[in-house]
This record gives C-alpha cells, structure tokens and sequence, in this order.
C-alpha cells in the first residue's frame, strides 16, 4: 500500500513518517528538499507520478500569533489553497482512504468541559477559519468520489520535542522561571502523537470504511497541577513557585500592554480555565485507545 504524507517535517508529520514507513510504502511531499516530492503546496498543484492509495493530509500552518494582514492570509494559502492545490492533484487518483489533520480550534471556544464534534464551528481566529474551510473541502471532495475519510480534531499534541505553549512551559521549568497560578486546578485535553499514528494506521488497514469526524484524547484530562508536577519530577526539579490568581490577573494586563512580556491576559486565562474535549466518538466508531500523557511523561525523557 501506497501513502502520500504532507507534513512529514513538522512536529506530528515526522512521528506519523515513523510510525508508517515500516509497513507500507511512504511518499512525503513539501517544501523540505528532504522530501520525496518536493512542492510548495500554497503556490503549486503537485504533479505525482506514483499511484496512491492512502492520502495523509497533516501539513498546515499553526503556532503563530499573525500581526498584519499578510500573516493573516498566510493561514489561508498554507491550510486552504494548499488542500485545493492537493486535492487536484489527486482528481485522478485511485484513492482509496483519506486522514486529514485538523485542531479543535475551530470550535473557537476558549473553555468548557467534554466538548464533542456537534458542537458548532464558531472559531474566528485566521487558524481556525482556515482549518474549517480546509475540512469543508476534504469532505467535500471525498463524498464525491466516494473515499472513506477520517477528520482528525486534535487538542495539545505531546511528544518528544513539543511546539508551542507546553515547549514553553517545559524551559521555564528547566529554568526554574515557571510560576504555579493558584492551585492549577483547570483541565486541559492533550493527546499522544504516537497514538494517534497507532489509530491512523489500524483505521488503514480496518476493511470497514468508517468515515467520520473525531476528537481525540488521552481520556483523562490532566490539571496543570498534574502536569506541572510531572514534568518537575522528570527535569529533576524540587520546587515550583505559585502565585495567587490576582497576581497573575495583574502580569496579564501587563503583558497586554508589552509585547515582550512572557505572558498576556489570553495565556492566562488559558492557564486557569478548564478546556477539555470529549472522545467518546472514536472510542466507540473507531476502537480509540491512548496512553495518559502524564504516564508518557513518567516513562519517558522530557526534551
């Protein structure tokens, strides 16, 4: 079996490449000169000479705050143009299965507790609306042709060498910088990229054409305290500072008003709100297994 992969540089795409390449037959396209088709998807509409039988669609942008218009639109050309660009180049391709790579942004809440995948689409931000449009277009374009599909909504994704917040918060508590607001109560959704490799690949292989969209999970939700504790044990730290919740409510106005402060009012209120997604769906449709990622933690190097 044949699988083109986007992606395959980035965080989550470099673990599904590992988690693929040694039972099937692994094509990965990019910008990346280290790919084997190399093409800018959000300018060109690639030209594949292979057959493919699995279309793995995990390249987008994320992880940046966009300041000016431009960086606005660049969410747009990387995460809708470049699905249309894909998508024509796969018209007259005999595919057989399609996984999409999507982020429960695009519910665009800030908190609430299991949330699941019939929850209106209300995100506005330039990430979440071009995530939502790039969801539109696989369904869209699968039920056409009749590919089995599978929409992937992700929440904090854990592995070595995270990105964004939890790769902040990982240094500031190697530097011994981190601040515990409160009792770190609030919840947060996070799930393993090597499971959800694990479910791509077993949905691959399933005879029965499941198609769907999914939230994904660990299943247990852990508090930041949970979390912090974790990843103190594991860096070999004895201690992490806490500061009342007024207190941090002041360091985030400040941080609104300086942008080079380390935190804002939204990292803040990120911190102390419990934000969490139900998996229930793919753990009945898809036979959905993870690990805690607290346990990940204990069993495993934190880079």
């Amino acid at each position: 079996m044949t699988i083109l992969l986007t992606g395959a540089s980035g965080f989550l795409g470099k673990i599904l490449q590992k988690t693929l390449s040694g039972t099937h037959h692994l094509i990965t396209i990019g910008r990346d000169t280290r790919n084997d088709i190399i093409c800018d998807l959000s300018k060109n509409i690639p030209s594949i000479d292979q057959d493919v039988d699995v279309l793995i669609h995990a390249a987008g942008k994320a992880h940046i705050y966009p300041k000016t218009e431009a960086e606005k639109e660049s969410f747009f050309d990387v995460n809708v143009t470049g699905t249309t660009h894909l998508l024509a180049a796969m018209d007259h391709k005999n595919i057989k299965k399609c996984v999409f790579i999507s982020s429960v942004s695009v519910y665009g809440l800030e908190k609430g507790d299991e949330i699941d995948e019939a929850t209106p689409l209300l995100g506005n931000t330039p990430y979440a609306k071009s995530k939502i449009q790039a969801e539109i277009l696989i369904k869209t374009w699968c039920t056409q042709k009749g590919v089995p599909y599978l929409i992937l909504r992700l929440p904090l994704v854990v592995g070595p060498d995270p990105l964004g917040n939890l790769a902040k918060m990982i240094k500031a508590i190697q530097k011994g910088t981190y601040v515990r607001i409160a009792r770190g109560n609030a919840k947060k959704s996070m799930v393993l990229a090597s499971d959800v490799g694990t479910l791509i690949m077993n949905w691959i292989k399933n005879p029965i054409n499941t198609s769907g969209i999914y939230n994904l999970t660990d299943g247990f939700h852990p508090t930041f305290y949970e979390l912090e504790e974790s990843l103190k044990v594991r860096l070999g730290k004895t201690w992490i500072p806490t500061i009342p919740s007024f207190v941090a409510t002041i360091l985030g106005k400040i941080g609104d008003r300086l942008s080079f402060f380390p935190v804002n009012t939204g990292t803040i209120h990120k911190i102390t709100h419990t934000f969490t997604f139900s998996d229930e769906k793919a753990r009945k449709e898809l036979g959905w297994t993870s690990e805690k990622v607290l346990d990940y933690y204990l069993n495993n190097k934190v880079e």
